[in-house]
């Protein structure tokens, strides 16, 4: 374990229900993408820290997916072995959905077929090192593959033990409602931030009608609201932000403004620009639990103490006006942006 940080006493953390079907998880989770790919080189060793600084601290959901290994195992291998010691404690969810066969075609070519979820769950399992995952997400919508069969075949998955809950990720309205009705969705998972807000006007109705959890990834703006930031000129080819629209000049600058002000109404609070952002989205809903990335345990502590700051209506009015619409720039290059 790593060494303790007396800011925060253990496992203080508070509980959240996602949804109806009786999914429950801290208020803040963990995500790992960055612990193996899209932000430079991995590092197993923070990571695995990380992820054992946030079970101390009362973290439940950590998050991983096939993909974040690119076909190889690495990350669930990689959370199965930090989350052994624990592992009937906390929430597992994992994802399908990608064909990772072609390298020039990752992150873009997808595989939702039903052989092909059973395939991808089998391997999950074993890179988890469980005998069964938590939460399946189907990690795309496949237009190629009736969303019916999809919500049939997990369902078969859990009626099997192999996994406990059934969760989408960036789908809209039409297929939430179509995979419902087949077998309950219990969580969506889409980005959502103050600079993402796109899911407020239908989607966030809709798994509120149904009873269906949310789960918002990049929930700090891919790091823009760490306020650590430099332009995308100062990023490895390696770091998506070095291609990352919301980066690049003029877009760059309108955002650094924002994150400047932002900055301002933090500081009032005694709290980080970091921690203003989270508490802005536990403050949207108790059926939210965001996923914030990292490999540091010193700002995994700073994540998940945002769970303990309480934002006025007027904080939620200046947040509205600073960014009434999001970040400036897309959030993906128009081949990879999902289609509601």
């Amino acid at each position: 374990m790593t060494q303790q940080d007396n800011t925060l006493p253990k496992r203080t953390l508070p509980k959240r229900t996602l949804g109806t079907q009786g999914l429950e998880a801290g208020a803040i989770g963990l995500g790992t993408m960055g612990m193996t790919m899209a932000y430079g080189a991995g590092d197993e060793t923070g990571g695995i820290a990380t992820i054992h600084r946030a079970y101390e601290l009362g973290v439940t959901l950590f998050d991983t997916a096939e993909l974040y290994g690119m076909g190889t195992g690495s990350n669930e291998q990689l959370l199965g072995r930090a989350v052994k010691g624990f592992r009937d404690e906390v929430v597992l969810a994992t994802k399908f959905g990608f064909d990772l066969s072609d390298p020039a075609n990752v992150g873009v070519a997808l595989d939702s077929r039903p052989e092909h979820i059973r395939e991808v769950t089998e391997n999950s399992l074993r890179h988890l090192g469980t005998d069964h995952i938590d939460v399946l997400y189907q990690h795309r919508v496949d237009p190629d593959v009736p969303i019916e069969d999809v919500a049939g075949t997990v369902g078969e998955l859990i009626a099997e033990g192999k996994v406990r809950y059934f969760g989408l990720s960036e789908a809209g309205p039409e297929i939430i409602r179509r995979a419902h009705a087949v077998h309950p969705v219990s969580v969506l998972q889409t980005e959502y931030s103050v600079f993402e807000r796109a899911v407020e006007a239908d989607v966030l109705p809709v798994v509120r009608e149904l009873g269906i959890g949310f789960v918002p990834y990049s929930p700090l703006g891919r790091g823009f609201l760490t306020g650590a930031v430099r332009p995308a000129s100062a990023y490895p080819a390696d770091d998506m932000r070095s291609w990352d629209d919301r980066w690049q000049p003029g877009n760059y600058e309108k955002n650094v403004a924002a994150i400047s002000e932002l900055t301002t109404l933090a500081a009032a609070k005694g709290i980080s620009v970091t921690q203003l952002a989270l508490a802005w989205l536990l403050a949207q809903g108790d059926d939210i639990v965001p996923i914030p990335g990292t490999r540091s345990p010193q700002r995994l502590a700073e994540n998940v103490a945002a769970a303990h700051v309480t934002l006025t209506p007027a904080d939620l009015v200046r947040v509205q006006e600073i960014l009434p619409k999001g970040a400036a720039g897309s959030r993906y290059p128009e081949v990879m942006m999902p289609s509601w």
